[in-house]
């Protein structure tokens, strides 16, 4: 593995885990569209700030983009205030109107300077290895890195700080405006938060990965815990390997690293979606099955102890009747039957079956609810 490759994967890892950790709380808010709209409308911020500093790399740049990515939540929550437009239709009117100010701004007066539309949406990870950091001749690594590092940091030690805080307000807004924990004050913090990794992440790996780096992941992660901090490490930890195996198809496929590796991320999310143990699809067709038997041999037991001491019982709970009695077909019936003779529901004698004390309870239990 060259040093090009392996400065590539680590700065995919640092940007997915940095995006991960924001990305949670936005899906925990039900908010992962805003993501997409931060991500696009910060154009507009990184245009002003290069129109008033002359530079693509000054970190004014970051400040002004930060600032836009408020104005769009901003923009959006007044328009939802209303109460003439819900959120989803505030954002499809607010980032598209930033963006393409954005996009306007770049091709009228930035033609001839290093801020491309491509770039913007899907960025260049093959070509952030060469963006190095120097001090003083020593080189210190990618910049992307170092930029991406620092974001890192800064939301780790934001989310163990204010954890409570933000736990509360995403959970209980309203307990935590009792308490006097100002969830608006942390609504617009957790912005401010996505807005700055946004535009960190945006000259690396573009708008499309970043998007998918920040709802992907905990999206999955959700489907997996309960716990916000199992929650957080699993995004993390998703992130970071859907950035490492996208990097690896991407180049097995000669394919553009980003675009591979927001297919990684949507792949990992299915995984999930269809294997995760208590949630996934896997699981809840085994759930409904499971439950399907287990009803079907409480309403066997419920039959039989109807018809015991009765003049029918050696009609009615007769093996080789069941089926017609129970309208059952008669493959159900049996795989039922031999279900709840092994579970000690019913025992049968002579092809008539009687039901058992542990049967008797079930079946009492049931009627009772």
């Amino acid at each position: 593995m060259s040093d090009a490759q392996l400065d590539i994967q680590m700065i995919a890892v640092v940007t997915a885990a940095a995006c991960a950790i924001p990305g949670t709380f936005l899906v925990l808010r039900r908010m992962a569209m805003m993501s997409d709209a931060i991500s696009h409308s910060i154009l507009l911020g990184i245009v002003i700030g290069f129109f008033i500093v002359e530079s693509t790399t000054s970190p004014v740049l970051i400040l002004f983009a930060a600032a836009v990515g408020l104005l769009t939540v901003m923009m959006v929550e007044w328009l939802q205030r209303t109460g003439l437009v819900r959120e989803d239709a505030a954002i499809g009117i607010v980032f598209p109107l930033l963006f393409s100010i954005g996009v306007i701004l770049i091709s009228r007066f930035a033609g001839n300077v290093h801020l491309d539309l491509d770039a913007v949406l899907l960025g260049e990870l093959a070509f952030a290895s060469f963006d190095r950091f120097q001090v003083n001749g020593w080189d210190l690594g990618p910049k992307g890195l170092w930029v991406m590092g620092t974001i890192l940091l800064l939301n780790v030690a934001l989310v163990i700080v204010f954890f409570k805080e933000l736990k509360l307000a995403t959970f209980d807004p309203a307990l935590a405006a009792s308490l006097g924990f100002m969830p608006g004050l942390v609504h617009y913090g957790l912005m401010s938060m996505v807005s700055v990794t946004t535009v960190g992440a945006f000259d690396a790996v573009g708008s499309i990965l970043v998007v998918a780096l920040m709802i992907g992941p905990p999206a999955a992660a959700y489907l997996l815990t309960d716990d916000l901090r199992k929650m957080l490490v699993l995004s993390v930890a998703i992130g970071a390997i859907s950035a490492v195996l996208g990097y690896w198809m991407a180049h097995w496929l000669d394919a553009s690293i980003a675009g591979a590796m927001a297919t990684m991320v949507g792949i990992s999310f299915l995984t999930v979606l269809l294997f995760a143990p208590a949630r996934g699809l896997v699981a809840q067709v085994l759930r409904h099955k499971r439950q399907k038997l287990d009803f079907a041999q409480t309403m066997l037991a419920i039959h039989v102890m109807n018809h015991e001491g009765t003049a029918e019982m050696r009609v009615e709970n007769r093996v080789d009747g069941l089926d017609e009695h129970l309208h059952w077909d008669t493959q159900f019936t049996a795989q039922i039957v031999d279900l709840a003779r092994r579970h000690g529901i019913v025992t049968e004698s002579n092809g008539v079956l009687t039901v058992t004390d542990n049967g008797r309870q079930r079946a009492q239990a049931a009627m009772v609810r």
